[in-house]
């Protein structure tokens, strides 16, 4: 069964520091659900592979039937046993299926711990996994977006996407430009909240060829982007590659819709059309640096 889903983002009071020649920004507020949570002792508690989860719910609420992500069924029902617990999923929901329903009762959880905006998102974080299988299970796998840093001179991402983007430009032998950065709320309106949260940019192709632009489209995909090339013909905006990271745990609503499509096979646009990108197998930025 699927349910609608919400999101909201909210834009935190940044302090800046320089870190090595690279701007960092840790935010005021702080984003409470990447912060370390206590260490659990009972080691002989089952383990929910974070990775596995994250990806379930990025995809799940996407498809059109009940097949289950692979990899994801045995960690996915530990935490829906976990929210049913704390009557927050009705148990006929335990199903290891981690569609719309359990989303919405994840972000209901998150909400139960004082998080906001992104924080309350839907995607499991390590904080609130830790909290959510206190004496239940352990988490492993575990993914952090890491602190905001300016990627050149103008636009933020997280560490995580940043690590991504260097590597990219390794891939390519050549600097990367971005039009638009992550953590944008009510920026471009043609983004449609995609860059509300982390995890994604927009690539400056000007002076590219066609060839070249699908070699970057290609290389962003490599390192764990869903990754397409987007010209003036598909909406109101000009040549540009729109990229998101997949698995990041800051994705907006509007993202994650992106990643769960990319993996679909579709374009990640409203139409839900085709995907036209370059065929690549599809990994997150852990499986590209486990595969290395």
């Amino acid at each position: 069964m699927k349910l609608p889903r919400y999101a909201a983002a909210a834009t935190a009071a940044v302090v800046l520091t320089s870190v090595a020649g690279v701007t960092a920004v840790s935010a005021a507020q702080g984003n409470t659900e990447h912060r370390a949570a206590p260490e659990s002792n009972a080691s002989a508690l089952p383990a929910v592979n974070m990775e596995a989860v994250v990806k379930a719910a990025q995809i799940d609420p996407r498809r059109p039937d009940n097949k289950l992500t692979p990899g994801a069924k045995a960690s996915v029902l530990l935490v829906e046993k976990a929210l049913a617990d704390k009557h927050l999923l009705d148990k006929k929901w335990v199903d290891g299926y981690f569609g719309t329903t359990t989303t919405a009762a994840y972000t209901k959880f998150q909400k139960s711990l004082g998080y906001k905006g992104i924080s309350a998102n839907g995607l499991p974080g390590k904080s609130s996994l830790a909290k959510l299988g206190a004496g239940r299970f352990t988490v492993n796998h575990v993914i952090v977006p890491g602190p905001k840093v300016k990627f050149g001179t103008k636009y933020y991402v997280n560490t995580r996407t940043q690590k991504m983007l260097l590597q990219a430009q390794k891939l390519l032998h050549r600097k990367l430009v971005l039009d638009q950065g992550s953590y944008n709320p009510g920026g471009d309106p043609t983004s449609v909240g995609t860059h509300d949260g982390g995890g994604v940019v927009d690539i400056n192709v000007k002076g590219m060829s066609a060839a070249t632009r699908t070699a970057v489209a290609k290389a962003m995909r490599q390192v764990g982007f869903a990754a397409w090339v987007r010209s003036p013909q598909q909406g109101n905006w000009p040549w540009h590659i729109h990229a998101t990271a997949i698995n990041d745990t800051d994705l907006s609503v509007q993202a994650q819709h992106q990643i769960g499509d990319y993996y679909l096979g579709q374009n990640g646009l409203a139409n839900r059309g085709k995907d036209d990108g370059p065929k690549v197998t599809i990994r997150t930025w852990e499986e590209y640096l486990r595969a290395r």
